[in-house]
């Protein structure tokens, strides 16, 4: 009975609807608040939290920092020039810290004092800063940067080395290393990230991670947290070494007084290990923990370790979540984390003695869990709606909404209704969909179907509000969007995502051809006039498709792996024998028994076919390649090249193209 109250209340909280007369389109994403990183002030009576807002015209974000009363919703922008993010606040409460580019050069921190007049700068370095955190004792603030090994602890060095880089006019990029670009980005200028400490009142900046070169985060940023008394500082480093053919992320605790003293407290755990976090007391670390290192989505279990005796207790091991975000309560008994459970990501507590995880907010995908006091503040974002501050008590009751960033456009807007079904998919297993109606959908109608497939193959369709692939919008277009989450998909325990490793295509297309047959028995849907769609994995699924039925009238392939062999000029190719349970010099048949290149020859069904250059995750190469094929057979094929994007689609102009091209796709092929 708890469950169903709280997921009636999200909904009733999220969206309702007055008198919409619009339907949502490409360009009302583009116009709405993105709320982004949300931190509690010390006392819990404030948050600040970072606002980006697009200009359509010039093809640009700007970002701003807000702060909102965590009792009586208010809120306001404290800072105006439109390129500040990351905010933190003072252990005090009476200062807050940001990033800015205000300086047209890259970004430096700031410091608003108490009334949020105007901002002092306070580093000046010729490299960006990122991850700010403020020292215990308000002294010092602590922030990561990336660094040429050849830095001697002089900024005008370093500045010598960018201007090289900048001013030569030699373009090769040479490399021995396994791992040598990564998403969007080469990895051979030689930078690599430290932590670093900014004195506030000598300004004085200590490297206190001096003749270190490895990697944080590969996607940005830096987990780290500093202990109370501000003498250490954990932080999850890649523990590997050059040519970094495989990276294990380790806990290390680093002395903060410049001498590069640090030790490794998970080195005999081959899978990684991340995001500390110290007690209020300092004497314990909560921490992450996967067991596979050769499966990225293994369920991270959060250890207890004892920082006095050394000793540590997995708290995590006996439920089949993977954790993330945890915080501590501020008598330490509990922690508060996030969790994907059953398509959504869930909000949860666990005792920190150990013990049965508790369920305390269900609706929607959640993140940024903080602890004010005797209440919890957090983001949430659903299918229905973008993400918004809110705030429940710990035990999960009284949920309240703070904000409501997007009403002056949303409420103008009518969105279709968001059903949850389940049905049974390969070897009868029970598999969870959402299924998008359109606006003003009538039963007694008739609708083409889109079948849309994620990426991963690890991942969800979550319900979660998307910018890139945003189910509203096709559903707008007068399209019945269905979302099934197949084998492989987290979120539905570990055995369920584990399910197709050494085969990527059958179960999924299993579940997938289930997940046609389930909509196609609905009066509603015209059977006739059906479409599947999907990125990543989703487009390598596509590809799969098309050589392997023709039961659909149009596919739409974005970034999708189409020749395996290709995989192995990906980013990060390690592990890729393990998931594809072959290579090209070992297991050659179980390789291509699941390489959607093979099947070719029954190559039937017309294809749109989109990719970006700089996509260094699933290669150019191969959307290129498949559409090369469909032209070279005489089939219908469209290719939409983005020689300035990666793997995903991020600027407003090329994401409103993006989406006109999708829907102009499906409409030539399933429209009426």
């Amino acid at each position: 009975m708890l469950r169903i109250i709280f997921t009636t209340i999200i909904a009733t909280l999220i969206w309702t609807t007055g008198s919409a007369q619009e339907f949502l389109t490409a360009e009302h994403l583009w116009k709405l608040d993105r709320i982004s990183n949300l931190t509690v002030s010390p006392d819990g009576s404030q948050s600040l939290y970072q606002v980006t807002r697009y200009d359509i015209e010039e093809n640009s974000p700007s970002t701003y920092i807000f702060l909102l009363d965590n009792v009586t919703g208010e809120s306001r922008k404290i800072t105006f020039n439109g390129k500040e993010s990351s905010p933190f606040w003072c252990p005090e409460g009476e200062r807050i810290g940001f990033v800015s580019r205000r300086a047209d050069g890259p970004g430096q921190l700031y410091i608003l004092e108490h009334g949020w007049g105007e901002a002092k700068k306070v580093t000046d370095l010729p490299v960006g800063v990122f991850s700010p955190r403020w020292f215990p004792d308000g002294s010092k603030i602590a922030f990561g940067a990336n660094i040429h090994p050849d830095y001697d602890g002089c900024w005008t060095t370093m500045q010598e080395i960018i201007d090289e880089q900048n001013e030569s006019k030699v373009t090769a990029k040479t490399t021995e290393y396994y791992m040598y670009r990564f998403w969007d980005r080469w990895l051979t200028n030689g930078f690599f990230p430290r932590l670093f400490t900014v004195d506030l009142e000598s300004e004085e900046v200590t490297d206190l991670m001096p003749n270190t070169s490895n990697y944080f985060n590969m996607m940005g940023g830096v987990s780290y947290d500093i202990a109370p008394d501000g003498d250490r500082i954990a932080v999850s480093m890649n523990s590997t070494p050059p040519p970094f053919d495989r990276l294990n992320y380790d806990i290390f605790l680093l002395d903060t007084d410049g001498s590069g003293n640090m030790e490794n407290i998970t080195p005999d755990n081959e899978a990684s290990d991340v995001n500390p976090v110290f007690s209020p007391s300092g004497d314990r670390l909560a921490y992450g923990m996967q067991n596979l290192y050769h499966f990225y989505a293994d369920n991270v279990e959060i250890v207890i370790y004892d920082l006095e005796d050394g000793s540590r207790e997995n708290i995590g091991s006996d439920i089949d979540l993977s954790a993330s975000g945890w915080k501590w309560s501020a008598d330490e008994n509990t922690l508060f984390f996030h969790a994907q459970h059953n398509a959504r990501t869930a909000l949860w507590s666990i005792p920190v003695a150990g013990g049965e995880a508790e369920l305390l907010f269900p609706g929607g995908s959640s993140s940024g869990v903080s602890v004010a006091g005797d209440r919890l503040l957090f983001l949430n974002h659903t299918l229905k709606d973008p993400v918004d501050v809110y705030a429940m008590d710990k035990d999960g009751e009284n949920v309240s909404r703070l904000t409501n960033a997007n009403s002056h456009i949303l409420g103008d807007v009518k969105l279709g209704e968001v059903e949850d079904v389940v049905y049974s998919g390969a070897n009868d297993v029970d598999v969870q969909m959402y299924v998008i109606y359109p606006p003003d959908f009538d039963e007694e109608g008739e609708y083409p179907l889109l079948m849309l497939i994620h990426g991963g193959p690890h991942g969800i369709f979550g319900d979660t509000w998307h910018y890139r692939w945003n189910a509203k919008v096709f559903a707008a277009a007068g399209y019945v969007v269905a979302m099934p989450n197949f084998h492989g998909s987290t979120s539905f325990g570990q055995e369920f995502a584990q399910s197709i490793h050494g085969s990527h295509a059958d179960l999924p297309f299993r579940d997938i051809m289930k997940a046609t047959d389930f909509m196609e028995e609905r009066d509603y849907i015209d059977a006739d006039r059906t479409a599947a769609a999907g990125g990543s994995y989703g487009g390598y699924m596509v590809s799969w498709i098309a050589g392997h039925t023709d039961r659909y009238r149009a596919l739409i392939n974005h970034a999708g792996v189409y020749n395996i062999h290709m995989q192995f000029s990906a980013d990060y190719t390690a592990n890729r024998k393990y998931q594809y349970n072959g290579s090209p010099w070992e297991n050659f048949d179980n390789l291509m028994e699941a390489n959607p290149a093979m099947f070719a020859e029954n190559f039937e069904t017309p294809m749109l076919v989109i990719h970006g250059e700089l996509d260094y995750r699933v290669p150019v190469g191969h959307g290129l390649l498949v559409y090369g094929i469909y032209k070279e057979m005489g089939l219908d094929a469209r290719l939409v090249y983005f020689p300035d994007e990666n793997h995903w689609i991020l600027s407003p102009q090329n994401s409103i193209y993006w989406y006109g091209e999708f829907v102009d796709w499906l409409d030539r092929y399933l429209g009426e």
